[in-house]
This record gives C-alpha cells, sequence and structure tokens, in this order.
C-alpha cells in the first residue's frame, strides 16, 4: 500500500504592528496632498491595508465627536425658549397686468384685482 503524506500548509503569519506606529503613518495620510500609497510604500505596509487604517481612524474620530456631542447635549437641561411667529403680511394685488402678443402687436393693460372674474371671461371671448 502507498501512502502519501501530505503536509499542512504554511501559516501565514500576520504582521502585528505597534499603535505608535500605525498612528504615525496614519497622521502622515492625513496631510495634505500626500499620497497614501507612497506612505505605504516608504514605510513597507501593504496600501490597502493603511487605506483601512485610515478609514477606521476617521470613522472613530467622528463617532467620538457624536458621543460628545450627544453627552453634552444630555448633561445640559433643556429649556424652552418663548417664540412669537408673526404671520406674513401678503399684500393683495391691486392690479392684474396682462401683455398680450400676436405677431408683431402687442398689447399691454392693467384690470382691477378685484374685477378678475370679468377679466376671465372677456380673455376667454378674445382667444376663441
Amino acid at each position: 500500500m502507498n501512502t502519501k503524506v501530505v503536509k499542512p500548509a504554511a501559516r501565514r503569519t500576520h504582521r502585528r504592528h505597534a499603535p505608535e506606529f500605525k498612528a504615525q503613518v496614519i497622521e502622515a495620510c492625513l496631510q495634505p496632498g500626500v499620497s497614501v500609497a507612497g506612505v505605504a510604500l516608504a514605510n513597507g505596509l501593504n496600501a490597502n491595508y493603511l487605506r483601512r487604517w485610515v478609514r477606521e481612524h476617521r470613522e472613530q474620530a467622528v463617532g467620538a465627536e457624536i458621543e460628545g456631542a450627544v453627552t453634552a447635549s444630555s448633561t445640559t437641561p433643556m429649556a424652552l425658549v418663548p417664540v412669537s411667529v408673526a404671520s406674513p403680511v401678503v399684500a393683495e394685488p391691486s392690479e392684474i397686468r396682462i401683455d398680450i402678443r400676436r405677431g408683431q402687436t402687442t398689447v399691454q393693460m392693467a384690470w382691477p384685482a378685484e374685477r378678475a372674474e370679468s377679466l376671465g371671461q372677456w380673455l376667454k371671448e378674445l382667444l376663441e
């Protein structure tokens, strides 16, 4: 009987980086005009890992800001502030202005706003 011996696959080792090192390269990536890929290459890192570190750093920073805002607002007692709201003043138009153009002829007219119904009837007759 011929038995073949199979060796287990070599385990990949996961590199661990000190938090101080991560913080330094992340800070370098956050500088204006700096290429994440360039920083990764200069420090012997995979650019995708470095991009993930930067993304996670930003997400943590935003989360901390939100948490700080929620904590600050929850410790401050809420108070109602009286507000007076004035109704908007809408000026009723005193007249309706119309420009009618037919070919080279233009007719401009002003009609009293309180007689808008009669204007509608007049326009209907004119345009029929």
